[in-house]
């Protein structure tokens, strides 16, 4: 079974958000809560997390994997932001948008595949923030949907029930927000809304 791990939604525990990324960087998969639903995280290059995270959502080798940045400056160093890119993550960050830039080289090939973009985003909860903050690099990510559904699990007692097995830690705060985030293509000249979601788009159209 996972440890289960009780967090305040916008105070939590700093004590207890190293402890959680102490077993990241041990290789632990963890289930915790984002503004767009429940999702699976671990380290950025790790094989084996990776592959455990695969098996539970049944994904192939080119899901479009998001890091979770702590700030632009983080997300800097994983994709080439330009002027115009840099505007607009100030603008839109913290938030409900996964923006795609062109990939640095500090991105494992793991999550790329063939690509040579890598999706980005700073999302509007404070668990998430804190413990990207704590880990000092971003937190590899796929929201939780269940093969077979649609939408994401949003209830910490259901992530429980379903991941329980599967993953090392389940993060209990509390309901969280299941509308997706707003996709944003930045990697042309004019960006481009690849999926509208909880992010206003009305700054792209």
């Amino acid at each position: 079974m996972s440890q289960y791990i009780e967090l305040h939604a916008t105070h939590p525990n700093m004590r207890t958000i190293n402890i959680i990324a102490d077993g990241l960087r041990s290789g632990a998969l963890i289930a915790y809560p984002t503004d767009s639903g429940y999702a699976l995280g671990c380290c950025v290059g790790m094989r084996k997390p990776l592959e455990r995270m695969q098996i539970i959502r049944r994904l192939d080798s080119h899901h479009n994997y998001t890091l979770i940045c702590q700030d632009i400056s983080e997300i800097s160093e994983y994709a080439r932001v330009d002027n115009p890119s840099y505007r607009i993550l100030k603008r839109c960050t913290p938030g409900g948008y996964t923006f795609i830039l062109p990939a640095t080289h500090d991105v494992p090939k793991l999550m790329l595949a063939k690509r040579k973009t890598v999706g980005v985003r700073i999302p509007d909860h404070q668990i998430a923030l804190s413990i990207a903050q704590a880990l000092g690099q971003p937190l590899l990510s796929t929201t939780l949907i269940m093969p077979g559904e649609r939408d994401p699990l949003v209830m910490p007692e259901d992530v429980s029930e379903k991941v329980g097995k599967q993953v090392d830690m389940i993060i209990d705060g509390g309901y969280c927000g299941y509308e997706p985030t707003t996709v944003v293509d930045l990697t042309h000249d004019v960006p481009e809304i690849l999926r509208y979601g909880s992010g206003d788009t009305g700054l792209f159209e």
